[in-house]
């Protein structure tokens, strides 16, 4: 069956078409799609990942036609002026 795996940093996107196997799921075709070389930043443990915008687990089973995404993790970087008081 055909699904995608999608990625993307500030400085470049990855979409990719694959051929995996029935039963697959999104960890195996993640590994297996070359990514993580691609892209050593990616950390499993730590980032999310879902299936069209929607987060899902690594041992999800994907269906046909399934686009993958590995998602960057968010950050807020606090301005000097920008605290939690309200005062």
């Amino acid at each position: 069956m055909k699904v995608s795996l999608a990625y993307a940093t500030f400085e470049t996107q990855a979409w990719h078409t694959f051929e995996v196997p029935e039963e697959a799921t999104v960890e195996e075709i993640i590994k297996v799609s070359g990514f993580l070389d691609l892209f050593p930043e990616i950390d499993l443990k730590k980032q999310k990942v879902g299936i069209y915008g929607k987060f899902t687990r690594l041992n999800a089973k994907v269906s046909p036609g399934d686009r993958i995404e590995v998602y960057q993790p968010i950050t807020r970087v606090l301005e000097e002026d920008d605290d939690d008081d309200d005062e």
